[in-house]
């Protein structure tokens, strides 16, 4: 039988481009599918940007917020303590005053009332140099200060017994010293009037 070399060429000319065409539409899908995988890559791409750039924003939103809110409570606090301390200044003042009143007032009577020379003066204000205490009260607080204006009038209290304990004391004593000088008085009358001496062994 004859072999048709033709018919034989034909097909496998057939067969190889049907091979080929098949290739060709696997590249062609294949690539179809890639670029749309390229295409979803992207957009997923763009879509996570956005989404981060929108975090972004509302973090940056959010901490403008808080910094806002940390500013106007730092200077709500600070108004608060600026008022706070000149209230503070304010009442601290009253009460230096009212207690310098008071007892500027109370030395003053007692001045007047005792009518000190000069001399008797220094020796007082020198024994209230030594005896006066320091105020320390620059950084005291009001209720401090009540408890400071408290301590002083009981300081002044007892030395106002204790002034009344030496007046006392001092009248008894000029009272003994008055009483022993009218009984050396009246001793040295009667002696040069009634009295006798004996001189050499005789009475004059």
């Amino acid at each position: 039988e004859r072999v048709d070399f033709d018919d034989i060429h034909r097909k496998r000319m057939e067969k190889d481009l049907l091979e080929l065409q098949t290739l060709i539409d696997v590249h062609f899908e294949q690539r179809k599918k890639e670029e749309e995988e390229l295409i979803g890559l992207k957009e997923r791409i763009e879509r996570r940007r956005a989404e981060r750039a929108e975090q972004q924003r509302v973090r940056a939103e959010k901490e403008r917020d808080r910094q806002t809110r940390i500013a106007e409570e730092r200077q709500r606090k600070e108004e608060e303590e600026a008022k706070k301390r000149a209230e503070d200044e304010a009442k601290k003042k009253k009460v230096l005053s009212n207690m310098g009143a008071h007892f500027g007032g109370f030395l003053a009577k007692e001045e007047q009332r005792r009518g000190k020379r000069q001399t008797a003066r220094e020796i007082k204000k020198k024994t209230l140099g030594e005896r006066r205490k320091p105020l320390g009260i620059e950084n005291l607080r009001e209720d401090s200060l009540r408890e400071k204006a408290k301590e002083m009038w009981e300081w002044i209290y007892q030395l106002e017994s204790e002034k009344f304990d030496l007046t006392e004391k001092m009248k008894k004593q000029k009272y003994e010293i008055n009483v022993l000088l009218n009984r050396i008085q009246h001793a040295q009358k009667f002696k040069k009037v009634h009295g006798k001496g004996k001189v050499g062994g005789r009475w004059k």
